[in-house]
Parts: C-alpha cells; sequence; structure tokens
C-alpha cells in the first residue's frame, strides 16, 4: 500500500498535506515577520501547533531544506527552529530519519474546550464589579506615554520608591484631597497594585502585630475574604443597620479592625450617617484600633452631593485605599493606600519584598495624566454615562416589574432591586434567569449570615456600568420573559 505521506515540505501527490497532515501554511505568516523576529515567530507557531493538537505526536514534520524553500527563508532559520523545540520537547528528531512531533506536549487545550462548551452562554451579565472598558481614554493615555517615554530621565526607569514615584504621589494627594476630602501627605500614600493589594499589606501588617480577626460589614464584598484568609486573618460578619454598621455587634465583637465602605455601602449603597462615622471612629479609638475604608467608588454621585471620605475626620485611625479600576480600568492595576504613621515603614517594607514597586513607566504616565486633568474628564465622561445607564435600568425594572422596590441607586455602578412576592422564589427566579441567558447576582450572595427573615419578594445586585443602553432594556426584557412577567 502507497503512502501519501512525504517528507517534503510539498503536498503529495494525492493532494494531503505533507507531514503527514502538516498544514505548512499556517506556518507562512512567519515568513512576513520582520528579519530579526521571524526565527522566534517560527518557533511560536510550531509550539502552537503542537499545543493545539494541528501537529499531532508522531506527525513527522517536513526536512529543513523542504521547508525553508517553501516558506522562502533560509535553511539555517528552520534548523535552528527544530533543534530549539527538540530541546524543549515539542520535537524530537532521529539521526538519519527526520523530525516528529513528539509525544511530551498533552492535549490541555481540547479539555478546556469541551468544557467551555458545556457552559450555558449568556446574553446579557448584570453581575455588579466591572466598568465600561470602551471609556478607557485610549487617545490620551497614548499621547501621555508617547510624553513620557520621550521626557523620562534614564535613572527613572531604575527601581522605584516602593511606595511609588514622587511625582505621582504628590498628583494623587493632591486629587485626594481635592474629590474626596481627605488628610493625604505624599510621604504616607503607598502605589499598590489595587485595591486587593492594599487590603494584603494591611492583612500581613496586623497580623505581624497578633491580630488573628478582622471585621467585615454583612452583608459585604466578596473579594475582601480570600485576601485576609491569605493573611492568616479570620473575617467576621457585621451586621447593618440603616445608618450603617451597627454599633451593637460591633462593640462584642472583639475585633480591633473593620474593613468597611462607609461612602457608598457594598452592596446595599447606603451612606453612613454622620453620627455613625462618629461612633466608629470613637470605636476605633477606645480598642486602639483600625478602620480600613475601601472608597471603591467614591467618584460617582449622580443625585447627591458627594460624601467625604472618613479618613478625613481621623487619618491616625483610618486606613484609605481606592484605584482606578472602576475609573479608567481594573488592567492597569494600579491602585492606592493612604496609611497611618505608625504602620507606614512596615507596609511599605512589606511592599518592597513583594514586588519591589509599581512598573516605573505606568506611574509615570498616571502622574501626567492626573497633572494635566485628563483623569477629571475621564471622571466626568463616565459620570455621565454611567447616570444614564442607572436611569435606563431603574425605568425598565419599573416598567416590566410592577412593583420592584430600588434602593442604592444615588452613587455608584449598581443597585438593589427587591421584586415582589410574585416572581420569587428565589431559586425559581435565578433558573428562569439562567434559562433566559442573563447572569444576575442575588444580594444572598453577599451575605456572610443569611438573614432570618428576609421578607417577601427576591432581591437581586445589579451592575449596570459595564453594559450598553440596549442591554440593559434587553435583559430586563428577558428576565421578564423568564419570570412571566
Amino acid at each position: 500500500m502507497t503512502s501519501s505521506r512525504t517528507t517534503s515540505g510539498r503536498p503529495a501527490a494525492d493532494g494531503s498535506p505533507p507531514g503527514g497532515g502538516f498544514a505548512w501554511e499556517l506556518l507562512l505568516p512567519t515568513a512576513a515577520a520582520p528579519a530579526r523576529r521571524r526565527g522566534r515567530a517560527l518557533q511560536e507557531a510550531l509550539r502552537d501547533a503542537v499545543r493545539s493538537g494541528r501537529l499531532a505526536a508522531g506527525t513527522r514534520l517536513p526536512s529543513s531544506r523542504a521547508l525553508a524553500a517553501d516558506l522562502g527563508v533560509s535553511r539555517g532559520l528552520v534548523t535552528e527552529a527544530y533543534e530549539q523545540l527538540v530541546a524543549e520537547g515539542y520535537l524530537r528528531s532521529d539521526r538519519g530519519s527526520g523530525t516528529w512531533v513528539g509525544d511530551a506536549v498533552r492535549g490541555g487545550v481540547p479539555a478546556a474546550q469541551g468544557r467551555v462548551r458545556g457552559r450555558r452562554s449568556t446574553v446579557v451579565d448584570f453581575r455588579p464589579g466591572s466598568p465600561d472598558l470602551s471609556l478607557f481614554p485610549r487617545a490620551a493615555w497614548a499621547a501621555a506615554f508617547r510624553t513620557v517615554v520621550g521626557e523620562l530621565p534614564h535613572r527613572g526607569l531604575s527601581y522605584p520608591d516602593p511606595r511609588g514615584l514622587p511625582g505621582l504621589r504628590t498628583a494623587l494627594a493632591a486629587l485626594l484631597t481635592r474629590r474626596r476630602g481627605v488628610v493625604a501627605d505624599p510621604d504616607c500614600l503607598v502605589v499598590c497594585a489595587g485595591v486587593t493589594q492594599a487590603t494584603a499589606l494591611l492583612g500581613l501588617v496586623l497580623h505581624g502585630h497578633g491580630e488573628r480577626a478582622i471585621g467585615v460589614e454583612d452583608p459585604g464584598s466578596p473579594v475582601h475574604g480570600p485576601v485576609f484568609a491569605a493573611c492568616g486573618l479570620r473575617m467576621t460578619g457585621l451586621p447593618l443597620d440603616s445608618e450603617g454598621l451597627a454599633t451593637g455587634p460591633l462593640l462584642r465583637s472583639g475585633v480591633r479592625t473593620v474593613m468597611t465602605t462607609p461612602s457608598h455601602q457594598f452592596p446595599t449603597g447606603i451612606a453612613y450617617s454622620a453620627r455613625r462615622r462618629v461612633e466608629l471612629l470613637d470605636w476605633a479609638r477606645s480598642v486602639d484600633g483600625l478602620v480600613v475604608e475601601d472608597d471603591y467608588d467614591g467618584d460617582f454621585r449622580y443625585d447627591r452631593a458627594p460624601v467625604g471620605a472618613l479618613q478625613g475626620l481621623d487619618p491616625d485611625r483610618v486606613a484609605y485605599t481606592g484605584s482606578v479600576s472602576k475609573s479608567l480600568a481594573p488592567g492597569l492595576r494600579m491602585g492606592w493606600l493612604l496609611v497611618p504613621p505608625r504602620l507606614l515603614d512596615e507596609v511599605v517594607e512589606r511592599k518592597r519584598t513583594i514586588d519591589l514597586g509599581n512598573p516605573s513607566l505606568d506611574q509615570a504616565v498616571m502622574a501626567r495624566f492626573v497633572e494635566h486633568g485628563d483623569y477629571d474628564r475621564q471622571l466626568r465622561r463616565c459620570q455621565r454615562a454611567y447616570r444614564e445607564r442607572r436611569d435606563i435600568l431603574v425605568g425598565a425594572l419599573t416598567e416590566r416589574f410592577p412593583g420592584v422596590e430600588v434602593s442604592g441607586i444615588a452613587a455608584g455602578l449598581h443597585i438593589i432591586a427587591r421584586l415582589p412576592e410574585r416572581y420569587g422564589p428565589q431559586d425559581r427566579f435565578m433558573a428562569a434567569a439562567r434559562a433566559a441567558g442573563v447572569s444576575v447576582r442575588p444580594l444572598t450572595e453577599h451575605e456572610l449570615t443569611p438573614v432570618a427573615d428576609p421578607g417577601p419578594g427576591v432581591r437581586l445586585v445589579l451592575g449596570y456600568a459595564h453594559l450598553a443602553p440596549s442591554e440593559i432594556v434587553r435583559g430586563v426584557d428577558l428576565l421578564a420573559a423568564g419570570a412571566g412577567g
């Protein structure tokens, strides 16, 4: 029986691709790569073909001479690529019998693809926490980057101060003082990889001081728990009332540190009352404790004057943190932590040992972005867009779910919606939402302690910032149709 396989890079006589199924055309784009990148591009393309299964184990590859001729590259380049992938285990070479795909790579990609195929497709995703990434100011950011790259002195590319570049810390301190009413000494400001790293730094320092528990709002953010656990701290859920963190349970808890969102509590949306803010600070002083303030969406206020940060009332008892994750993009991994002076040295040392500081170029770009007013313009742009989307969501819910109660709408990027009893029970509603292709999050997912009597109906936390107005309306229509509304 005559085989159609060939050791040349050209198709066999019967038209099958060379190498027993190896479609050399997938390597053609590498020939168009810049000369300095051509060898690396060929190696990357071969690796990808092996990993993805397009080149199966046992497949014989064309000779280096034949493949070089077909791609229009030097034979030495192909030989070098083969030798590199043989050394890495992707290929094997038997003297006198050619080069073959090895069997060391296992098919992880097809399995992952199978898991993706098994998921239900989501048409509209109302889960909170994401901004509209299409609003990222690409042109302004690129212009700032070009300027910074051209002007940054060589020494600016060295290891940065672990607190952050002095220019960025000064710019952020002025910004936060002006917009959020904090007491911001640039020397006490630490640039972090988002609020998550700021939380971890504090958690590690507190654990070093002997703390083993931290109070958190209940309901609250599901993000903080794993971070505190990794620092050796257990969470103590503390209930809320209409004014904020309930004072009685806090006094009885025995904790000396609490994580709060006083300007716009997540997820309920309430703003701590003036009285409750004073009570919280009195508690911190009485136990020689610390309040950690997560100002996660402090810049987005729609129907009320901005509520100043708690830190401004007592910077010695409040550690303040925020980020650009909602205003610019979470992928920038840039945030800040204002640290009480008594904890500063330990936090900075932790930052140094973890990552030696945030990337200098990113910090320099952000500094210019703030100094030249681009960040303020971005906040105004986002606020207009998010206010419009909030209004559309509230209007659509009111129309399609008569009797709905909506709260937490004066600020932030999400709302709380309590649907009337006829749309429950919650499990049935959630199943109908999934069947309709709509992802929603019930308030119960944010509760550490189940509410004894949550009342009738379905309570939902609905994010809207990342959705276009048409998607918001479509999502509510699908929810209503699925729930029989």
